[in-house]
This record gives C-alpha cells, sequence and structure tokens, in this order.
C-alpha cells in the first residue's frame, strides 16, 4: 500500500468538518472552563498552575520519545522563562533548559504566521545539548525517513516519509497551508480542532527533521488550538498520547496510508479533549495541594517539606511504590533513625497514611 504523500489526492484531504462540531463545542466549552477557573484563582496560584502545566508537558513530551529530563532543572529554567522569581541554580541539563525555552516561546505571539525561521528556532532549542543532530535545518540525508520498531534484522517499517529532497518544497507547502487555515487566513477552517487533527498528522508526515519530529508537531498542534481559542492553551497534549502510545501511533499509523481524514480527526480530537478534562483536573489538584500546605506548612520541617513536594509533584496518583525510610534518606540525605522519626511524625499529624508492605511500612500523603 502506498503511503499518503505517495497517492494522487495528496494534500486534498477529504473530511466532513460537521461530523466533528459536537466534540469542537465541547472542547471550547470546557477550555473556557478552564480558564476563567484559573482566572479565579490568586496571582500565585495562576503561576504555579502555567509551571506546573508546562513542566508536565515537557516531561511527557519527552517520555513519548523515551527521553528522561531533570525535572528540578525544567522546573528552574521554565520559571526562568516566564519571568517568575527563581533562586539561584545551575541548570545542568541543556535538553531540559533548551524543550523548557522552547514551550514558553511556543506561548508567544500565536496568531503570528507561522514561519521556516520560526521552525528552525524551535528545532534549535529541541535538539540544545545534542551535538549529534544538525539542528535548525531540514534533513537533507539520502537514506529513507523511516519510523521502525522491531530487533535489527526484523525491523517492521511503520511508515516512510518523503524522500529529503522534497522537504524543503513540501513544508513550504505546509507553511501556506497552516497559515491560510487559520481563523484570520484566507481559506479558514472554522472547527479548531479539525485544523489540529490535520496540522498534526500532515507535520508528522513530512517528518522533516532528523529528530524531534514528534514534539515540535505536538506543538504545532498546540499553536493550532491557541489560534482558535485566541489566547494560549492551558493543557498538555503530550500527557494525553503518552497514557495511551499505542493507540496513538495505531491511529497514526492509519492514517498516513489514505488521505480520508475522518477517522483520524474523530481519534485526535477525542484526544485534545482528554488532554482538556485532564488539565481541569490538574486545577482541582493543585487548589488541593495549596490548601493542604496552608494547614500543615508549619508543622514540617524542611526536610518533610521537601518528601512531600517530591511525593505530589505527579499530582494526585499515589506516590509510586510508597515512600519509605530508604527513599526518605536518599531524598533529604539524613539518616536512617531520623528518617524514621520524621515519617512517623507525619503519620501522627495525619499528613501521612501508613501501609504495612510484607516486612516493611510505606506511606501515601493523605489529601483528604
Amino acid at each position: 500500500m502506498t503511503y499518503n504523500w505517495e497517492q494522487k489526492d495528496w494534500l486534498r484531504f477529504q473530511y466532513n468538518e460537521s461530523e466533528f462540531t459536537e466534540l469542537a463545542l465541547q472542547f471550547v466549552a470546557l477550555a473556557g472552563e478552564s480558564q476563567g477557573y484559573v482566572q479565579s484563582l490568586s496571582g500565585n496560584e495562576q503561576s504555579e498552575t502555567i509551571l506546573t502545566i508546562l513542566v508536565k508537558e515537557a516531561i511527557k513530551s519527552s517520555a513519548i520519545e523515551g527521553e528522561n529530563l531533570s525535572r528540578e532543572d525544567l522546573v528552574s529554567s521554565i520559571r526562568k522563562n516566564l519571568g517568575y522569581p527563581t533562586p539561584s541554580f545551575r541548570i545542568k541539563d541543556k535538553r531540559a533548559e533548551g524543550i523548557a525555552m522552547l514551550l514558553v516561546k511556543a506561548r508567544e505571539n500565536i496568531d503570528d504566521d507561522l514561519t521556516e525561521i520560526q521552525l528552525f528556532e524551535w528545532h534549535k532549542l529541541l535538539m540544545m545539548g545534542n551535538k549529534s543532530i544538525n539542528s535548525g535545518q531540514y534533513r537533507s540525508h539520502s537514506e529513507p525517513m523511516q519510523v521502525v520498531s522491531g530487533a535489527s534484522g526484523k525491523e517492521i517499517v511503520h511508515f516512510q516519509a518523503p524522500p529529503s529532497v522534497r522537504v524543503p518544497e513540501e513544508m513550504r507547502l505546509f507553511i501556506v497551508w497552516f497559515n491560510k487555515t487559520k481563523p484570520t487566513g484566507k481559506s479558514p477552517i472554522a472547527n479548531l480542532l479539525v485544523r489540529a487533527s490535520i496540522a498534526h498528522l500532515y507535520f508528522e508526515t513530512m517528518h522533516p527533521f532528523e529528530d524531534g519530529n514528534g514534539r515540535i508537531g505536538r506543538i504545532i498542534a498546540e499553536k493550532t488550538l491557541a489560534q482558535g481559542l485566541k489566547r494560549p492553551i492551558l493543557m498538555s497534549l503530550s500527557t494525553a498520547i503518552e497514557a495511551d502510545k499505542k493507540s496513538y501511533y495505531s491511529a497514526l499509523k492509519k492514517a498516513q496510508r489514505t488521505n480520508d481524514l475522518t477517522e483520524w480527526i474523530h481519534y485526535f480530537s477525542k484526544t485534545i479533549l482528554k488532554a482538556q478534562q485532564d488539565f481541569k483536573e490538574t486545577i482541582d489538584f493543585l487548589v488541593k495541594k495549596t490548601s493542604f500546605f496552608e494547614r500543615y506548612q508549619s508543622q514540617l520541617n524542611e526536610a518533610q517539606t521537601k518528601v512531600i513536594n517530591k511525593m505530589l509533584e505527579n499530582g494526585e496518583t499515589e506516590f509510586i511504590g510508597g515512600m519509605n525510610a530508604r527513599k526518605y534518606q536518599s531524598i533529604t540525605q539524613v539518616s536512617k533513625a531520623t528518617a524514621t522519626r520524621h515519617l512517623q511524625d507525619l503519620v501522627e499529624k495525619g499528613i501521612l497514611m501508613s501501609h504495612q508492605k510484607g516486612r516493611s511500612t510505606n506511606y501515601q500523603v493523605n489529601m483528604v
């Protein structure tokens, strides 16, 4: 079977926009509700919300590609790029520094046209610290750009992008399409979910860079949504995708073999809606977290505060494996006796709940 870009109807995308009206209405309503909720928060809570969602996006977007970033470096770098008060801290992970700058920049001047210069700048930031990639330029190698899986010699080719020689012209056409279909463009696509779905698929089909195509493709989808809402979006698309990567790659594989995009738009629209719903849950958790610390902060010492923050950094889901004296020691560098005493103190205050697990005891935060 030929790929979408090899077919005679390439760029004549087929879909019925009216099929997705209800999904778009749901998204706009949920996004508006979330925006209103954020605006009702205090200044510090709003800042914490934006910081949290950008950190989450950076971590999950990199996780999809099999990379682990330093959370501490991410938090510090995003704080700095947002202009928030930032303690003096030496950022060691250049990848974290680069993606932090990228995510903040992508939220600026959302209605501006997309340009090749902007794409190259994004790619340079994404590849910061990676000297093995030719950053800030389209791929030019003669070998096929393939998405594969499987052991060496038994590889399965899931997709093959257009040859490098075609990329500059194909990307010129993509940029023209992107700018003319925005709300203020010459041929606007009214349904923002439809446009975001096509934009992401179109870019991923081109796979114009040596590396980083997935992450930039998600940023393009988010820029599309921001243009539709006329404000920076507040959600993590990567979180929704990373939660079920298998379905994402399966839907993408099917979509890259046809120019009838109906099935793909249904899948991606629902993924966007899930991401917006997840963000509302994130806000609810942050409000609970703020209330939690207001209630207990005066009862926590510095080490305990550090451990509780670590346990809550991934949201309200249980801290993986539970906290124990050994983990407490690793995080705080205190002795085993001190760790045990601190943990028991937190249980007595109702801050932690203890669970017996075999011969050991593990602890979870009591957010009730």
